[in-house]
């Protein structure tokens, strides 16, 4: 049975013990856009969960392929998902949704493409119950696909101390915090929701904003789900995830005045990503075989770095392209190998039949 909400809200009678009536103690955020290849591994995870005290709300964001079929099949299967339509307006507004009709104490974002591991839930909010100072805590998660396939977001994954994260840390690291994350309800009551002017990187600046504001955060670093990086997710494309983070930054910096530890901190940190943005740039011409052009961001990366190699690089784009884009090639092959290796040597949770 179905009935609709605001016109956009639809609820289920499922089979799960949970009555609808319930509050449950963990709001699940799930946005979906186009996202039919991969939701069914994603819910399968979250119901495989050992903590089973959670809704789970799914924002179809607009899809125009079967995501919304989808999302009624698990929500007719299960009480517990709820699934709520609205016309495409990026994943800040989707999430946005989610929590205005999230009934739980605790937040927990999960991505229509990533999958938690059966312990997910119950590790995270253990840690929040165990900790009332923290306000949000992040989890450690392995690769699925692309370069770092098999490899941890985090390095270390043997230790198991939770890590505090201060506000110039995350400025020093946009990758700080993973997508992974538990919150209380209390950080969108001090900070509101995510700023839906972000098409990206929407999530860095929720973190930052709920530092800023004096939430205490946490890394755990032990991998409790896998992160799918694959060819036409938002974060693929490494130049605009850089301008994003930079934009974010920016928006900080209006906000830090008043605090001229902090606002180095960003401005030190905006060069940095300024840098790394014309290094993404030289690997793309590189990989399209735009010489004429990679010539010049060489040169522009020797005059804003000193650095001799991208001069000797410059050259060797005028000179002799062949060279410079076969020694990258091999370079790349050779990335490619080494952690094929290290992947294979690492021992991986990994769910039956997932799609690489």
């Amino acid at each position: 049975m179905c009935r609709e909400e605001n016109g956009t809200m639809t609820s289920k009678a499922g089979m799960h013990p949970q009555m609808e009536t319930d509050e449950p103690r963990v709001s699940v955020l799930t946005p979906a856009f186009n996202s039919a290849k991969y939701l069914p591994e994603t819910l399968e995870s979250a119901l495989a969960q050992t903590f089973t005290d959670f809704e789970l709300l799914i924002v179809d964001d607009g899809s125009t392929d079967d995501t919304a079929a989808i999302a009624h099949a698990y929500a007719e299967r299960d009480a517990r998902i709820r699934v709520i339509r609205h016309p495409h307006r990026g994943i800040a507004a989707a999430r946005n949704a989610a929590i205005a009709q999230a009934r739980g104490r605790f937040l927990a974002l999960l991505d229509s493409d990533d999958l938690w591991c059966p312990e997910y839930l119950a590790e995270q909010v253990a840690i929040l119950q165990q900790h009332p100072e923290l306000a949000v805590v992040s989890a450690n998660a392995i690769n699925l696909g692309g370069a770092f396939d098999g490899q941890p977001l985090f390095g270390c994954t043997a230790q198991s101390h939770l890590r505090k994260v201060s506000l110039l840390t995350l400025v020093r690291d946009e990758q700080t915090i993973s997508i992974f994350t538990v919150f209380r309800r209390e950080v969108v009551d001090l900070i509101g929701g995510f700023d839906e002017a972000f098409r990206r990187s929407e999530d860095y600046d929720f973190w930052l904003r709920a530092s800023a504001a004096g939430c205490r955060i946490a890394v755990y670093p032990k991998p409790l789900g896998l992160y799918r990086r694959r060819p036409d997710s938002m974060s693929a494309d490494e130049v605009q995830m850089l301008h994003a983070a930079r934009t974010v930054l920016s928006k900080l910096r209006q906000r830090c005045g008043d605090r001229p530890e902090l606002q180095a901190s960003v401005d030190w940190q905006l060069a940095r990503l300024a840098k790394r943005v014309m290094l993404a740039t030289a690997r793309e011409l590189l990989l399209e075989g735009d010489m004429a052009h990679l010539a010049v961001q060489f040169g522009a990366l020797a005059e804003a770095t000193g650095m001799r190699r991208y001069r000797v690089a410059e050259w060797l784009s005028h000179r002799v392209p062949g060279t410079i884009w076969w020694a990258y090639r091999c370079k790349l092959r050779f990335r490619h190998l080494a952690r094929s290796r290290r992947s294979h040597s690492n021992s991986v949770w990994l769910p039956r039949g997932v799609a690489q």
